[in-house]
C-alpha cells in the first residue's frame, strides 16, 4: 500500500481507484444469476484490457515501473477471480489490451504518449464509477 502513496500523481490516481474499486466490488456485490456474471462485467473486463494496454505502453515508452500494472492486474484477479472461468476471462481482457497495443507500437511515438495517457483517463473514469456504483 505504501507504493500507492508514493507514486506520482496521473498514476497515483488510477491506482488507487483501481484498489478501491477491487476492494469494494469484493466486499459488496451482489449475487449474480451465475457465481461468474456480475452486473459490472463489462466495465470491469475493459478495465482489465487498459490495465493490458498500460503495462505494455508504458514498458515502451521506458516508464521505469517494472510490473506496476500487472501487479495492480493480479489484485484485481485477487479480488475479482472468483472462479477460474472468471479468472481466464480477466486475464484474457488483459492480454488483449497488452496484444493489440504490441502489435500496433514498437516505439514510443507521440501517438503512443496520447494513447497512455488516455488510457489512464479512462481508467481511472472506470475505476471510480464502479466504486461509486456499489452500494
Amino acid at each position: 500500500m505504501l507504493l500507492l502513496l508514493t507514486m506520482p500523481s496521473p498514476r497515483q490516481s488510477l491506482a488507487r481507484s483501481l484498489l478501491c474499486c477491487a476492494l469494494a466490488l469484493a466486499a459488496t456485490a451482489a449475487p449474480a444469476a451465475s457465481p461468474d456474471t456480475k452486473p459490472y462485467d463489462d466495465r470491469l473486463f475493459r478495465l482489465s484490457e487498459i490495465l493490458g494496454a498500460v503495462h505494455y505502453l508504458r514498458e515502451l515508452c521506458g516508464a521505469d515501473e517494472g510490473q506496476l500494472w500487472r501487479q495492480r492486474m493480479g489484485e484485481l484477479l485477487q479480488a475479482e477471480g472468483s472462479s477460474a472461468l472468471r479468472r481466464a476471462r480477466l486475464t484474457r481482457s488483459f492480454n488483449k489490451g497488452y496484444r493489440s497495443y504490441s502489435r500496433t507500437y514498437n516505439t514510443c511515438s507521440p501517438s503512443a504518449q496520447t494513447a497512455i495517457n488516455r488510457f489512464l483517463t479512462e481508467g481511472a473514469q472506470i475505476a471510480d464509477g464502479l466504486v461509486k456504483s456499489v452500494p
